[in-house]
């Protein structure tokens, strides 16, 4: 009954501030001032204020909100997780088929300019092909 009144009451205060203000010849902010303040009696009107009276001293709506909290915090877990492995399942799928795409065929997709425009390279030796590895991890994280 008392959010009722104040609902009302500041229904009609925002609806005197909105006839001030159309008074002083601004309109547009008129009328937006009149918008926000019917919001609070149609809220009391449509019967949201009794809703939320009723959810506010429910146990079992607290208890309600208790497990959506729960559950927001298990999203907010697995999505920390997600980001510590290294992105997000997209962006792990376009890396496995770049890898892929590089397995089957590496030189295939390289456009072809010449034999003056490829540098030569010689095979490195077995030694360097683990620290190749290694570089490739180190300019993942940016070191």
């Amino acid at each position: 009954m008392i959010a009722e009144t104040v609902c009302s009451a500041a229904a009609a205060a925002g609806l005197g501030i909105a006839a001030v203000t159309a008074y002083r010849k601004r309109f547009l902010a008129a009328t937006r001032i009149a918008a926000y303040s019917l919001i609070p009696l149609g809220l009391v009107m449509t019967g949201v204020v009794d809703w939320v009276a009723d959810t506010a001293f429910s146990p079992v709506a607290w208890a309600g909100f208790g497990v959506l909290g729960v559950s927001w915090l298990l999203f907010a877990g697995t999505r920390a997780v997600e980001r510590r492995r290294g992105g997000t399942r997209k962006e792990r799928k376009a890396a496995a088929r770049s890898a892929q795409s590089e397995a089957v065929a590496p030189a295939a997709s390289a456009p072809s300019l010449g034999p003056a425009s490829r540098p030569a390279t010689a095979p490195r030796a077995g030694k360097a092909d683990d620290f190749s590895d290694i570089e490739a991890i180190l300019k993942k994280h940016g070191i």
